[in-house]
């Protein structure tokens, strides 16, 4: 009799992730509208969702202009990266479910930390009524929660084509019905392009989408950060950038419409400001995922 081959510890840690991103996407397809949400639709302005839309566009578009080097100063990079290259020493020298899930564990740690953030700063603004000016703070909460997951899997952020793969990113982790498991297959398939280089772009992306054929990767290990590409921004990945802002804003405005009325309200709007933490929580376990996916794909392409 033969016997089956032991699975590696890489490769378990590969199982449980797609066991947990199918279940985060079967949940996302079958969700709801909030009871909430529609027992306040008649109170919003019509107008409201666009003034929302926009504040988030401008925010991102703020942000990755100018922007990302003040989110940096909230927190320790070179600390964060060389703790990366500390944990992909370990994992290079032994393998083991322990070893391999150092990543995770330092990236939840921040995650922990980025929601106390949010819960207690959307309660304060809720308790004053301040809705709309939260916009700018809460969405760069949601970058800095991100590009520090980015750091504890070996990822830079700060390229446009990883700006691309963080926009589609926010709006897939609030997705619902089909948009999700069709938005976490193109997300892949941009993972897929950024690991090898290729020039990010509508068609490109349509293409690798619709094969599903994984490309070649290269093994990080010790050797710290993983290498991405750099150059000049082409064309079509500016065009994808701003569509993809369009996108993640049109994601942020819909989900928080209610919510960010509500917290216009004062006193009352201690409940919208809490679901700052809700939102965030959803995007960063999300986040949590797919950067996993990247550093176990990137690290050995043929699980």
């Amino acid at each position: 009799m033969i016997r089956p081959l032991k699975k590696s510890p890489r490769q378990l840690e590969w199982k449980a992730l797609e066991k947990k991103e199918e279940r985060f996407i079967t949940a996302a397809r079958h969700q709801k509208e909030p009871l909430l949400n529609r027992k306040l639709e008649r109170f919003v302005p019509e107008k409201l969702e666009d003034t929302l839309n926009l504040a988030f566009y401008k925010a991102f578009e703020l942000i990755f202009n100018r922007g990302t080097s003040i989110i940096e100063k909230t927190y320790r990079k070179e600390d964060m990266e060389n703790t990366y290259k500390i944990n992909a020493y370990a994992a290079g020298l032994k393998e083991s479910r322990k070893t391999m899930k150092a990543f995770s564990r330092e990236a939840g740690k921040n995650k922990v930390r980025n929601l106390a953030a949010a819960g207690a700063g959307g309660i304060g603004l809720g308790a004053l009524g301040i809705g709309l000016p939260d916009i700018p703070l809460f969405t760069g909460m949601i970058l800095k929660c991100i590009y520090e997951t980015a750091i504890s899997y070996g990822f830079s952020y700060d390229t446009a084509e990883e700006q691309c793969y963080i926009l589609k990113l926010i709006s897939t982790a609030l997705s619902r019905g089909d948009a999700a498991e069709s938005g976490n297959r193109s997300l892949d398939a941009m993972g897929r392009l950024i690991r090898t280089g290729t020039p990010l772009s509508e068609t490109a992306l349509s293409k690798t989408t619709l094969s599903g054929t994984p490309l070649p990767g290269t093994f990080c290990g010790q050797d710290g950060l993983a290498a991405l590409p750099g150059g000049p921004e082409s064309h079509d990945t500016a065009s994808l950038r701003t569509s993809l802002m369009q996108q993640a804003s049109h994601a942020l405005s819909s989900e928080l419409l209610y919510m960010k009325f509500l917290q216009g309200i004062p006193i009352a709007g201690i409940i919208g400001g809490m679901y700052d933490a809700v939102y965030l929580k959803r995007i960063a376990d999300y986040a949590d995922m797919k950067y996993k996916r990247r550093f176990l794909e990137k690290s050995n392409p043929d699980i």
